[in-house]
């Protein structure tokens, strides 16, 4: 049996999604895709680029490298969050539904390694 696009149900060939609920949350998440993906893909290259820029200069300037890593970071949370754009690959793997879900696990567990880093920063660990 072939399965749906968006949450994985088992569906006859002639069709590609289940209900309509899940042909409206696929095509929700192209207009998004659509409209934000510019943006997307700018916060996600100067974010991953500055990770690895502040990581470099924690090396000689401790404050700044570690505040800049921090503050990509949850950066990186907030967008992922807001903007959960899997790739091709996890949504052929998991399809849309779940891939969505495992973005925004990320999206959090990022945000959350950014508030950790800030907090070991104001105490002084770091």
């Amino acid at each position: 049996m072939k399965q749906c696009a968006y949450c994985a149900k088992e569906i006859s060939y002639h069709e590609m999604y289940c209900c309509d609920e899940c042909q409206i949350g696929a095509n929700q998440l192209d207009e998004k895709k659509e409209k934000f993906q510019k943006l997307f893909s700018v916060i996600n290259g100067v974010c991953v680029l500055g990770i690895g820029i502040f990581i470099f200069l924690y090396s000689f300037l401790r404050d700044a490298g570690a505040i800049g890593v921090t503050a990509c970071l949850l950066i990186l949370g907030v967008t992922y969050f807001l903007l959960p754009f899997p790739v091709d690959t996890m949504v052929a793997k998991f399809k849309l539904k779940k891939a969505i879900f495992l973005t925004k696990c990320l999206a959090v567990f990022l945000f959350a390694l950014g508030v950790a880093g800030l907090l070991l920063y104001l105490f002084g660990v770091i």
